[in-house]
């Protein structure tokens, strides 16, 4: 049996970066802060990727400094190095579902809070 299961909480770190392919999928990257339980630690920092409607929701309502939630799978997205030629890798976590925590004005949005997004792709 394997299992790859990442759940997370924490502040976005910067507006996200939607695209939008001509295919007509949508994919939407950023970071997300989570802290430790100790008030010294400072932050992890993870990167996230989502796709299609949940994206789209992203797009909508999330924001730099907004407090989310996200239940996904971790991946190695890898590269050559156009400067050193060598090969690089960097964790990436795939959302499926996207759970927007904080308050109205946190999220500016209309809904309400502990709203749970998820998309099948």
């Amino acid at each position: 049996m394997t299992l790859n299961v990442v759940t997370l909480v924490g502040r976005v770190g910067g507006e996200p970066d939607v695209r939008h392919f001509e295919s007509g999928s949508v994919k939407c990257r950023l970071t997300l802060a989570v802290n430790r339980r100790t008030k010294n630690d400072q932050p992890d920092w993870f990167t996230l990727e989502i796709w299609g409607k949940t994206a789209q929701i992203a797009e909508q309502y999330v924001n730099k400094g907004s407090l989310i939630g996200v239940k996904g799978s971790l991946k190695f997205d890898t590269w050559v190095d156009r400067n050193t030629g060598a090969n690089r890798m960097a964790p990436v976590i795939v959302v499926d579902q996207l759970n927007l925590l904080g308050s109205r004005r946190d999220n500016e949005m209309g809904q309400s809070s502990n709203a749970g997004y998820s998309d099948d792709f």
